[in-house]
């Protein structure tokens, strides 16, 4: 072993831990949906969206979110296979604020049309995108990889101003945070902005 390898650790070993927390977090997602027991007869259409159409908007929003920065996740363990130990704990508080997700969602599913438990919600989601965000900068240190950073950095704007939408109108804010599963999109433009730069 060189000596600049020395405090490095291999950030593969946090794939396995990272798929359990994902996985388990996001079938906890569903834990607070309103059970059958919650009706004394058979439903009808009107008791059914009056029941379940905020949990499952919630559910269907943090589960997506979940699974955008799961996938996010693994494809930086790939990027920057090793890291050190500072770039290790800041994962572990990644994936610590994708624990919390499932209480959140709970509060959110719960009384979507609050305001305070909107922004709350949605503070949440931001925070998990800066955490994520930070991790891709760290990772292309002296690296220029436009697609990957504005695919990392767009969900932070977005749940920025979704949260800060959700102060005024929390009915709006849920569609604007659904804006976040556009990185993808935001990447391939800043990829193509760059190459056509490069071209001139």
């Amino acid at each position: 072993m060189t000596l600049p390898q020395i405090g490095l650790f291999e950030m593969r070993r946090l794939e396995m831990l990272s798929n359990t927390i994902f996985g388990v977090a996001m079938t906890l997602l569903a834990y607070d949906l309103p059970k059958a027991s919650s009706f004394k007869q058979a439903p009808d259409w009107h008791d059914l969206m009056r029941i379940y159409a905020q949990p499952v908007i919630a559910l269907m929003i943090s589960f997506i979110v979940a699974g955008m920065f799961w996938f996010s996740h693994h494809r930086r363990l790939a990027v920057a296979p090793e890291g050190g130990r500072g770039v290790v704990f800041l994962n572990l508080f990644f994936l610590l604020s994708i624990i919390i997700l499932p209480v959140t969602n709970g509060l959110y599913g719960a009384y979507r049309l609050d305001g305070v438990l909107a922004v709350l919600y949605g503070f949440h989601l931001t925070i998990i995108a800066v955490l994520n965000a930070v991790l891709w900068v760290l990772a292309l240190r002296g690296r220029s990889d436009p697609h990957l950073m504005a695919t990392a950095l767009f969900p932070v704007f977005v749940f920025v101003l979704g949260t800060t939408m959700a102060l005024i109108a929390p009915r709006i804010a849920q569609f604007v945070w659904c804006l976040a599963f556009l990185a993808p999109l935001a990447g391939w433009i800043a990829a193509r902005r760059a190459g056509s730069g490069d071209m001139n």
